[in-house]
């Protein structure tokens, strides 16, 4: 229902407009001293994968839509981390995957997504993300993923060969671990 008042129409207080809640859990996602987590976290993340007003072209919309498409990745990352911390790794990498569909060279998003594959043991998984991201960068931008980025990846390499390399040395009883 509409309520006009003067030159002005609004809604009533009785109207639930679902840009206002996937507004205040994107809110409440990025206020550090929350802890929301989630009981429905795939219509959380598809409610923050959302663009506001898809196919309207009003100029009054620009703004509030800008706003939208900045607030997106933040919440959708960390919801990720928060689920990644949780240890509920799908959750995370949709959410991670959310966020980089939102923002594609957004770096942060492809991070976790990273870090979720590592945190599963998935590093094929994680080098193969890295790569993609990496390519892209170059292909479209000519420039490369941060220091941070790559450290990760080395890093994450760096230990894999390490426990690889342990799990090759002849334990005491004469045979190779596996």
């Amino acid at each position: 229902m509409v309520n006009g008042e003067g030159q002005r129409l609004a809604l009533s207080p009785g109207i639930a407009v679902d840009y206002s809640q996937a507004w205040r859990s994107a809110s409440r996602l990025l206020d550090d001293r929350a802890s929301i987590v989630p009981t429905d976290p795939d219509r959380l993340v598809e409610d923050l994968s959302q663009t506001l007003l898809l196919g309207w072209h009003d100029e009054w919309l620009a703004l509030e839509r800008g706003r939208w498409d900045q607030m997106r990745p933040y919440a959708l990352e960390s919801l990720a981390q928060r689920f990644l911390a949780d240890g509920r790794y799908l959750a995370a990498q949709q959410a991670a995957l959310a966020a980089t569909a939102v923002d594609p060279y957004r770096e942060t998003a492809h991070r976790i997504a990273i870090e979720v594959h590592a945190a599963e043991g998935n590093v094929a998984s994680a080098i193969k993300r890295y790569e993609d991201y990496r390519m892209r960068l170059e292909r479209e931008l000519s420039v490369s993923p941060s220091p941070r980025m790559t450290r990760l990846i080395h890093d994450l390499t760096t230990s894999w060969r390490a426990e690889r390399s342990d799990a090759l040395e002849p334990n005491s009883w004469g045979t190779r671990s596996n």
